[in-house]
């Protein structure tokens, strides 16, 4: 056990963990929340912007298409940068802390966005431009990568054991306020501005404004407690985790056999359970959630508007979904929510397919909103929660960070491209994109048969679930 005393105002609660105030859950919730919403919003503020003016602004010399391309070519850049952040800061969250990370992450993130809407254009500085856009981008998708993944750890070592799952399922709603609100501010500024004052000044707003929500954010952060999980982990030392070898000596001096069997632990084991989790749950937003819109616009011959309404409308169910499944996943377990939810998309995968592909408008939203609440957000919900309690306290802010954005990044890389590839070789069919989301969600179903429930798992111990 850590030998510092509990900070002021805090007790030790029946299990044995620093006790915290409700006000101090409820600054843990506000944080994990506003980050998740912030990177989200980070990051489709980008991503909308490459598609809309970047092109013109960073890549005039270019043709239309390709700077389209180069544009989209330094928003990918930020997902590359995104495991190395994972590990960096989930092994240094690890060593010194939750809070003091998710300090440094949220300023990196939203920090890199503000200085975006600062940035001179290729018209101004000339080949500088582009690349201080990806230097930016890189710094970004370095701070985002262990971003969420704290969040979650955070928010699951904060909540109180029975409550878990609806408190760590802020983090999925986070996502959703974010791309709801950046493309909401696109929305209005294509709406009100003139394509000149678009381009002269108006898409600098949008990243110059996020400032406002970082300045919160890191304010609300700056006044948040330790974990108290981190605080009271027997590797743990005035908040500081023991090296390895202090960790054994330690252990071997009280006996202490969980920790022992930690140092012994096979650590795959628990790394692939939780890979195929995150896995299957990325490789379905991918397709839903990117992919789609083009099927519906494209390949089905409906309105832009149809394909980005939809996505905005079942966003907003989400707002239902994920803490019902989140407040489920307490009730009965993860595993069991796991199974049931995967069961039942599976199930769903053929009918919701076949009600857009019809593209008759009402059976077209009936359809995805079905298929992307079950399959994507439901699942999300369960993951920031179940990917934190798989892993033992020694390292579970890097385990969890590191296996979400890799899997993230091979699923969502994979997915879309080879749904698109093979939809256009087979003249516009369903069935690939059914096909692919039924490989994509029998991969967490797959997975909670290598591993045990952890719904209600003591987070401060050293050794995986599995």
């Amino acid at each position: 056990m850590s030998t510092s005393a509990p900070p002021p105002g805090t007790g030790t609660a029946k299990d044995g963990t620093a006790e915290r105030s409700t006000g101090d859950l409820a600054r843990a919730a506000m944080s994990g929340w506003l980050g998740t919403a912030l990177e989200f919003m980070d990051f489709q503020l980008y991503s909308l912007a490459a598609g809309l003016v970047f092109g013109q602004l960073f890549f005039a010399g270019e043709s239309p298409a390709l700077a389209v391309v180069s544009a989209m070519a330094t928003y990918a850049v930020g997902y590359i940068a995104r495991p190395v952040g994972a590990w960096y800061f989930g092994r240094l969250g690890d060593r010194v802390g939750r809070t003091k990370v998710l300090f440094i992450t949220i300023a990196l993130m939203g920090g890199a966005t503000t200085l975006i809407g600062a940035l001179p254009t290729v018209h101004q500085i000339g080949v500088l431009a582009p690349i201080l856009l990806a230097v930016l981008r890189l710094v970004q998708g370095f701070g985002a990568g262990a971003e969420i993944s704290g969040a979650g750890v955070m928010l699951a070592e904060y909540a109180p054991t029975k409550r878990r799952g609806i408190i760590a399922s802020l983090v999925a709603l986070g996502t959703n306020c974010g791309t709801l609100g950046a493309s909401a501010i696109w929305g209005i500024l294509v709406a009100v501005l003139s394509e000149e004052q678009l381009l002269a000044w108006g898409w600098r707003i949008p990243f110059l404004g996020s400032a406002v929500i970082l300045l919160f954010a890191v304010w609300i952060r700056f006044r948040l407690k330790e974990s108290p999980v981190f605080e009271e982990s027997s590797h743990v030392n005035d908040g500081v985790a023991l090296t390895t070898d202090e960790i054994r000596a330690k252990a071997e001096q009280e006996n202490d056999i969980p920790m022992l069997e930690a140092l012994e632990q096979k650590k795959w084991r628990a790394l692939v359970p939780a890979f195929l989790l995150r896995f299957g749950q990325a490789g379905n937003s991918g397709i839903l959630q990117t992919y789609m819109v083009s099927f519906i616009t494209v390949t089905l011959a409906m309105s832009a508007a149809v394909g980005t309404s939809v996505v905005i409308v079942s966003s907003l169910c989400a707002f239902v979904t994920v803490p019902i499944v989140g407040a489920l996943g307490d009730k009965f377990g993860r595993r069991r929510m796991y199974q049931v939810m995967s069961v039942i998309s599976l199930i769903l995968i053929v009918p919701t397919m076949m009600a857009i592909a019809g593209a008759d408008v009402p059976q077209l939203f009936v359809g995805y909103i079905v298929m992307h609440n079950v399959s994507v957000m439901a699942l999300a919900s369960l993951e920031n929660l179940t990917l934190p309690e798989i892993f033992g306290a020694r390292h579970r802010y890097a385990a969890t960070g590191v296996i979400r954005e890799v899997a993230a990044m091979i699923a969502t890389g994979i997915g879309p491209v080879v749904v698109a590839a093979w939809v256009a070789g087979t003249t516009g069919s369903w069935i690939p994109i059914a096909i692919m989301l039924g490989i994509f969600t029998a991969c967490p179903l797959i997975g909670t048969f290598l591993m045990p429930e952890v719904a209600g798992r003591d987070l401060r111990d050293p050794r995986n679930a599995v």
